[in-house]
């Protein structure tokens, strides 16, 4: 299974989920108010300014929930709306276009909220050549959608998960005694067909890293004075990553240290869901 079909199961059971969860034995205020023939226009319009993102978990909510309604994407994903933008506009019964509206809003709200935050942390520190980066600190079952709203923002993924890349950290180090050990250990077992990080939390620690040869140095919760050392005494030997306490207060400052990547777990666990509403007018 190739990764866009692992994306496709993924979005249909999720967005399965969220109906059951929203709708369960049915929509009753919508079946008591709204006769079933009627039909409707809708839109999606941003209320504020937002990098757009979750197309395809909107129009799965609704292809689910039937197969009369048509969606229109008034800007390409990824694109950055203004407020009173049209995303989208659909058509359908207006029984379907009401019942799904906050299950496919929520999708959208929330990934693009998180390509907006993303966005702005690509822009800040694109005049340093620095990659931005995800983390494993996702909403639990929409780690593909929201990795996904992550690319769509212009930053790149880290890892998707425990079992594409080796990540030695501070408890792995404890066990093995030491960076060395740790780092040594993991190329032993994997025999190099994977990618080895090690997180370092002092320079004694990046000695022993740069010395094990990993693949990438991550440099955990390091002052910028420390991260410029580093960054001296690495001298391009080994790729760099910061990490910890990313924040768009002081991304660009180590952005312009020098390192090579930067991760940032607020992209998933901190953005503010985007203000989006959908209008509906019956149709005439």
């Amino acid at each position: 299974m190739n990764d866009a079909e692992a994306f496709q199961r993924c979005l249909t059971t999720i967005v399965a989920t969220a109906l059951q969860e929203d709708i369960g034995e049915g929509d009753v205020t919508t079946q008591c108010l709204v006769e079933p023939s009627l039909p409707a226009d809708g839109k999606v319009i941003a209320k504020r300014r937002l990098v757009t993102a979750g197309y395809a978990a909107f129009k799965t909510v609704y292809t689910q929930l039937s197969g009369e309604i048509t969606c229109r994407f008034c800007a390409d994903e990824g694109s950055c709306l203004q407020p009173g933008d049209c995303i989208a506009e659909l058509t359908g019964p207006y029984r379907t276009l009401l019942t799904g509206e906050r299950t496919a809003l929520n999708f959208m709200q929330r990934l693009s909220g998180i390509a907006t935050l993303t966005r702005t942390f690509v822009e800040r520190t694109a005049p340093f050549g620095t990659v931005i980066l995800d983390t494993r600190k996702t909403t639990p079952g929409l780690r593909l959608l929201e990795k996904e709203a992550v690319r769509i923002g212009g930053a790149q993924n880290h890892r998707m998960g425990l079992y594409d890349a080796i990540l030695i950290k501070d408890n792995h180090i404890a066990l093995c005694g030491s960076v060395t050990d740790a780092v040594q250990k993991a190329k032993k077992s994997t025999g190099g067909s994977m990618k080895i990080e090690v997180e370092v939390a002092s320079l004694d620690q990046l000695h022993q890293a740069v010395a094990a040869g990993p693949d990438i140095i991550m440099l955990d919760n390091m002052s910028i004075d420390q991260i410029k050392e580093a960054v001296r005494e690495v001298n391009g030997r080994v790729p760099i990553e910061a990490s910890g306490n990313i924040s768009l207060e002081n991304v660009e400052a180590i952005a312009a240290a020098g390192v090579d990547y930067i991760s940032v777990g607020a992209l998933t666990h901190s953005a503010q869901v985007a203000d989006i509403t959908m209008l509906l007018h019956p149709k005439k």
